[in-house]
């Protein structure tokens, strides 16, 4: 639990950062708290199976999102991209091997892919021609992701509910850097994405 308020401490840092404007202290709190998601897989028994190994994988392929995300434009930031274009892969693998159900796939395939082509069509025409690709790629990996941790859902209810967080969290993000940019894209988005970062470690033990 000490990664759990680890987290939860610099992610309120994080948001002081934010309103204040204090990039320094953003620097700061941003790797601490994705350092405290991994930690936390860690802390659960990560390294002891199969799904808690490409769990880890994915959890440490976000905290390094993180970390290029801050750049919030070129280079790093389409680097950030990738990193969680590997990340959701990552997911996706360890999900397939907590049990899945075809039921719990395919009722969330009927909700996930009309809300990824709707996210698509909202944010194409906001896209940088360089940015169509990668978030095209972004969006279809990250529907994937969803679909498998809802088939895990019997195995473990934390599996598609973090996954549902980061999901949604996502959307602030995207509407945050090419939308409409604000504070308050932030202020519900970063404590969304932790809380689902969060419980998708705290699974790490699940055999």
């Amino acid at each position: 639990m000490v990664w759990v308020f680890s987290c939860a401490f610099a992610v309120a840092l994080l948001l002081v950062a934010e309103w204040r404007g204090w990039r320094l202290l953003a620097c700061f709190a941003k790797p601490a708290a994705s350092a405290s998601f991994v930690a936390a897989a860690l802390s659960a028994g990560a390294t002891d199976s199969p799904y808690g190994r490409w769990l880890l994988a994915g959890l440490i392929l976000a905290a390094l999102g993180d970390v290029l995300l801050l750049a919030r434009q070129g280079t790093p930031f389409r680097l950030g991209i990738y990193a969680f274009l590997g990340g959701h892969l990552a997911y996706a693998s360890a999900f397939l091997r907590a049990g899945s159900t075809l039921p719990c796939a395919l009722v969330a395939l009927a909700a996930a892919a009309p809300a990824g082509y709707g996210a698509l069509k909202w944010l194409e025409p906001h896209l940088p021609a360089g940015m169509q690709a990668p978030v095209r790629a972004y969006i279809a990996v990250i529907t994937i992701m969803l679909v498998t941790a809802a088939a895990a859902a019997p195995a473990d209810w934390r599996i598609t509910a973090g996954a549902t967080a980061f999901y949604c969290s996502d959307l602030s993000v995207a509407r945050d850097r090419f939308v409409r940019p604000g504070l308050v894209n932030r202020l519900w988005g970063l404590p969304l994405y932790y809380t689902g970062q969060l419980l998708l470690a705290l699974t790490a033990g699940h055999a």
